[in-house]
């Protein structure tokens, strides 16, 4: 499998161990442990998770895992950049398919890498996006 890009609630519940997370993309996650590829976090994503961390609606936890697995050089996560491409690609998803900034961030990371993104939401699946879940 080739690299992927994860959206702020498959990487929390992926390193939560939560069970709203599909067996597909767990499954696939786990397989990036020795894989040598990489599982693409978009930088909006941590802005995000500080967010909810401070709205009280996800624990402190959870951002501290996430840090965590940033932070550990022998992890397959890393933090992909809001750079220019991903700029670029989010033209290419429409604001009527998917209205919410920071998923169209997210989803254009994906597009701008050229790898699917893992995600549960609705919106950014029924896109031009290849998603996974």
């Amino acid at each position: 499998m080739a690299d992927v890009v994860v959206d702020t609630h498959a990487i929390v519940w992926y390193l939560g161990r939560d069970p709203r997370l599909s067996a597909r993309a767990e499954a696939l996650l786990d397989s990036f442990e020795n894989s040598g590829d990489w599982i693409w976090i978009p930088s909006v994503c941590l802005v995000e998770l500080t967010y909810l961390v401070e709205k009280g609606r996800v624990p402190a936890v959870a951002r501290d895992r996430l840090i965590q697995a940033l932070d550990d050089p022998l992890s397959p996560c890393r933090l992909a950049p809001l750079d220019r491409g991903v700029a670029d690609a989010l033209a290419l998803v429409g604001r009527d398919e998917v209205p919410d900034l920071p998923d169209r961030i997210v989803a254009a990371t994906a597009l701008a890498r050229g790898v699917p993104l893992i995600t549960r939401d609705g919106k950014v699946r029924a896109s031009r996006v290849e998603t996974i879940w």
